[in-house]
């Protein structure tokens, strides 16, 4: 059995975004470099050949995983999601219980999290520890530095 990727649209959007821009620019592009390497002459000590068929081989690779990805992709629209109780897709505003500090996070799945972006995985420690819950709940999550309490203080699906 084929195991599926949950992702929101967003997700799913932003990696055909990257596979058409892998195959159509990025290929293209390096095969040029190999071709080009290729005229210099002597292959074995020709270190701009071996650079391009390493980048070629990485892109490749990058590839087969986004379209691995994209055809396994189980893909939640957010948009149709609903109530108070805490699931995949839902934006939750939580409050540091130490230090009063808000904090937004979208719960998503593995492939599109980024931290920097307030987009957490489902199996990240945090997002665990907020699935099922409510607003108004404090949840206490294991973090690299110690126990952390926050305050669930909104969830919105967005």
């Amino acid at each position: 059995m084929v195991e599926k990727v949950p992702m929101t649209a967003g997700g799913y959007a932003a990696l055909e975004v990257e596979l058409k821009q892998r195959q159509s620019v990025d290929r293209p592009r390096i095969i040029e470099h190999i071709a080009e390497a290729r005229s210099h002459g002597d292959l074995s000590e020709n270190a701009e050949y071996h650079a391009a068929k390493e980048e070629q081989s990485h892109n490749e690779g990058r590839i087969a995983e986004l379209e691995d990805k994209l055809a396994r992709a189980d893909i939640i629209d957010v948009a149709k999601l609903s109530g108070d109780t805490i699931k995949f897709g839902a934006t939750v505003t939580l409050i540091d219980e130490d230090t009063e500090k808000k904090t937004v996070w979208q719960i998503v799945g593995e492939v599109e999290a980024d931290a920097k972006k307030g987009k957490i995985s489902i199996t990240s420690p945090l997002a665990r520890a907020l699935i099922g819950k409510k607003m108004g709940t404090t949840v206490e999550v294991m973090a690299p530095g110690g126990a952390k309490s926050y305050e669930i203080e909104k969830v919105e699906w967005r």
